[in-house]
């Protein structure tokens, strides 16, 4: 494959570099860095001008059809866009799930009416959208939730929690997967809606994470009201459309944002002293970092394995869940040797090199690696989908939600 840039390419990567120039601020120019914290409210505001600046010139979706706001742009493009913007100061993660997961699933099944109202304010950072997936019971196996929704003449009425829904508390809107049948196969019995956040009866308490932040989230239905107008797909079929937003995710969240990278870590190593000198001439310091910059090479040429089947108008594989299988474990990784390198600053989050970055990174990684589906759920994808291997044995595959809770009533009585 030839990785140099073509001539429309190399015009492309210009015409973004003199963009960006003007409008932001080379990271080598400045030490400093906006962190993935999405729980400040300064930090979105900067986030939501930021994201209007560039959807007015047209770089926040390329891909997308010149109708939504894009281009209609190759995907080789939107890669370069995204490289040129990782050199510089901006903000990042507000909208990563809005844009990459909530409005295509709404651009494949919301009205023509419906698109024109939403997918331009969202582009422009205007609205913010959060998934509404997860719940207490329901994690890894979205199936086995039930947040019920229960039909009432022309609305729907949902009661039920989610939980871990990343950014709720600032989101506008949200898409939300609910059980509207527990008597057929777990799978046939969902039903997918979109609903304004601000609704009668939604609750959003934050989650107090270790690393201080605050981004993630319970959400509470009580009587919900959600006109049917509003659903997505037809009922009963929820699970088609959570298979369009599950799929968009593992591009959404396959690799983190706001996190610090090879280069960064190289730079700590640089300025860090041993007993032999500088860590970047020790031994085992260079092989950490090499090592680490493999996989980060092989992470981004599998990701534009996946963007080339886009290209291509196919789907892309189960191959895209080995990104984050490798990402997360990284992260953690790099945070923690990072950490080690600092001595005893590594235990501190005040006055340390990169504003705490890596301690974040070291902490924050737990959770990632749960996020967007578990390590153990992405491995069993590959080893099935990808490798070919035999499948786990699921026993309540095709039962209904009532029939797998029955063993555990009976347990009670």
């Amino acid at each position: 494959m030839d990785f140099n840039d073509t001539p429309e390419e190399a015009a492309f990567r210009k015409e973004v570099r003199t963009w960006l120039d003007a409008n932001a601020t080379r990271k080598s120019d400045d030490k400093q860095s906006f962190r993935a914290r999405n729980d400040d409210p300064e930090l979105l505001q900067k986030a939501k001008e930021w994201q209007d600046k560039k959807a007015t010139a047209g770089y926040a979706r390329l891909t997308w059809p010149k109708e939504f706001g894009g281009r209609g742009a190759s995907p080789i493009l939107q890669v370069i866009y995204q490289q040129e913007e990782s050199n510089y100061l901006v903000p990042l993660g507000f909208f990563d799930i809005g844009l990459g997961m909530c409005i295509p699933t709404m651009m494949a099944y919301a009205t023509p009416e419906q698109l024109k109202r939403y997918v331009k304010p969202a582009l422009h950072g205007q609205e913010v959208w959060c998934q509404l997936f997860s719940e207490p019971a329901a994690g890894s196996d979205v199936a086995g939730i039930r947040t019920k929704a229960e039909r009432d003449g022309d609305d729907w009425i949902i009661n039920g929690q989610k939980v871990w829904t990343s950014g709720a508390h600032y989101c506008d809107f949200g898409i939300v997967i609910t059980r509207t049948d527990p008597n057929v196969p777990k799978h046939a019995g969902l039903t997918m809606f979109f609903l304004d956040m601000k609704s009668p009866g939604v609750e959003v308490r934050p989650i107090k994470q270790m690393s201080g932040g605050a981004n993630f989230n319970e959400v509470f239905f009580t009587n919900v009201r959600v006109p049917d107008s509003q659903r997505l797909g037809k009922v009963g079929e929820g699970w088609k459309a959570a298979l369009t937003t599950l799929m968009n995710e593992r591009l959404a969240v396959g690799l983190p944002s706001g996190g610090l990278d090879i280069d960064e870590l190289m730079e700590l190593a640089r300025e860090t002293e041993l007993e032999d000198g500088a860590a970047i001439r020790n031994q085992q310091v260079r092989s950490k970092i090499a090592d680490w910059y493999v996989q980060q090479q092989g992470l981004k040429l599998t990701r534009y394995r996946t963007l080339t089947a886009l290209s291509k108008g196919q789907t892309p594989g189960p191959e895209s869940s080995i990104i984050k299988i490798v990402a997360a474990p990284k992260m953690q990784d790099m945070g923690a040797f990072a950490m080690e390198l600092m001595g005893h600053a590594g235990i501190m989050k005040e006055d340390v090199p990169f504003a705490a970055g890596f301690q974040a990174q070291w902490i924050g990684g737990a959770g990632f690696r749960i996020a967007g589906g578990t390590d153990e759920i992405l491995r069993n994808i590959v080893a099935e989908r990808v490798l070919g291997l035999p499948a786990d044995i699921r026993v309540d595959k095709d039962l209904s939600l009532i029939h797998i809770s029955e063993p555990t009533r009976l347990l009670h009585t």
